[in-house]
């Protein structure tokens, strides 16, 4: 490059950081909004269904399994959907999904539908895969030095989804009654068009947005999901969440079976959701200075500790820290995972690869907060808590092989 040409990238530098951290900020703030759909689907999820059923209590977490399945079906679509019409046009086509799941919730509500409601929240979900985007968005909108902190950005939004989606819960559950839940339901509608408005705001196509290469789709889609880096990354992603879902979608139904209100199990979501988030302010700065496997490491020892809390009895501020720890655990390792994976493809192979993997992801999750209420409806809480520590041992050896990979690739 020319010296005019290294002067000119330089001045341009700091307008395109600029506008990556605008676009941060406004996927942050949707991700507040939006994303407060989730907390209230896992608070009253599995409670909401144990209502509606009638005998097998086994299936009361079902409709959260709906709410995963959905993310993972529309993991795919979403991100066809926002690389034909733009992220702006395609996030607000999600919020349109996620106030129609809390239409058909509300309605199914009304008429003690078990699998209509289960199917309200499987929109719902497919609305949430837009919202799994916001993080791809923001890492793709920055500059590379600014990845890692653009997602821990946009995911620190969660922050204010842990202190908005419990407190729209317990202040709305009962609004519509004597329909028990439907009140909270049907302010999916309100979160929804509150988002649609902060989404608005995004440009069409920002400014230091890259041409499109020569090669526009890259390379198969094989060659790169079966690297070892990728299926370490993926892996980690899959343990990260899933193990978090499946503990945290049998807490709630645990907290109450143990004499706990409904609003107590749902501040002890309030804590485990703000603790998923509030790390994210400094995640992504801890990642840039002591590296992602180390990071993803450190999550899975702390989804090990969860296990040990759990396990050490059933008071309320056991299950709260456990809950905590849980959280915890979830941003490193899941924060860390996704930014190994942004490295791992071509901005040209980006819609592929990020649809994938979160296919892969939420099927998983969505499978694992299914067998949350088998388990626990067969073996109990502790059974909940036995499972972290066989998958979390997998993962620490997976990325013990990855590091070891790395500094040979390094030394060689």
């Amino acid at each position: 490059m020319s010296a005019s040409g290294q002067a000119a990238a330089g001045a341009q530098a700091p307008a395109v950081e600029r506008e990556a951290r605008r676009t941060a900020l406004i996927l942050a703030t949707a991700q507040a909004i939006v994303g407060s759909a989730a907390p209230i689907c896992f608070a009253l999820g599995a409670l909401a269904g144990h209502y509606l059923l009638d005998m097998d209590k086994s299936l009361a977490t079902a409709p959260l399994t709906g709410f995963n399945v959905g993310v993972a079906i529309g993991a795919l679509p979403a991100a066809a959907i926002i690389r034909r019409l733009g992220q702006r046009e395609g996030f607000l086509a999600g919020t349109g999904l996620t106030a129609l799941g809390g239409v058909i919730a509300t309605i199914a509500l009304y008429q003690s539908s078990f699998w209509l409601f289960a199917f309200g929240l499987l929109v719902v979900g497919f609305g949430g895969a837009f919202v799994q985007q916001f993080r791809f968005a923001a890492a793709d909108n920055a500059p590379p030095a600014f990845k890692a902190r653009a997602i821990s950005f946009v995911l620190a939004g969660g922050v204010f989804t842990a202190m908005l989606g419990p407190q729209v819960v317990i202040f709305t559950k009962d609004l519509l009654q004597p329909v028990a839940f439907a009140g909270a339901f049907a302010s999916l509608v309100v979160l929804a068009g509150i988002g649609a408005l902060v989404l608005a705001q995004l440009r069409p196509r920002p400014v230091f947005e890259k041409v499109e290469q020569a090669v526009p789709t890259g390379r198969p889609l094989i060659e790169i999901v079966t690297r070892p880096r990728f299926v370490t990354a993926l892996i980690c992603a899959v343990g990260s969440y899933a193990l978090m879902t499946f503990v945290m979608t049998g807490a709630p139904l645990a907290m109450v079976g143990c004499g706990f209100t409904s609003d107590e199990a749902t501040l002890g979501i309030s804590w485990h959701v703000m603790a998923m988030f509030a790390p994210s302010f400094f995640t992504g700065r801890l990642i840039s200075r002591f590296g992602a496997l180390t990071m993803v490491a450190i999550g899975f020892v702390l989804l090990i500790g969860c296990g040990l809390v759990a396990l050490s009895g059933i008071q309320l501020w056991q299950f709260w820290t456990a809950l905590i720890l849980l959280g915890l655990g979830w941003n490193f390792g899941f924060i860390g995972s996704t930014a190994i994976v942004a490295g791992c493809y071509r901005p040209e192979e980006k819609g592929k690869v990020q649809g994938f993997h979160d296919f892969v992801l939420f099927s998983s999750v969505a499978f694992a907060s299914l067998m949350s209420g088998a388990v626990y409806n067969a073996w109990g809480w502790d059974m909940l808590a036995w499972i972290l520590f066989p998958f979390s041992g997998l993962c620490l050896v997976m990325l013990a092989v990855q590091g070891v990979a790395d500094r040979r690739e390094r030394a060689a």
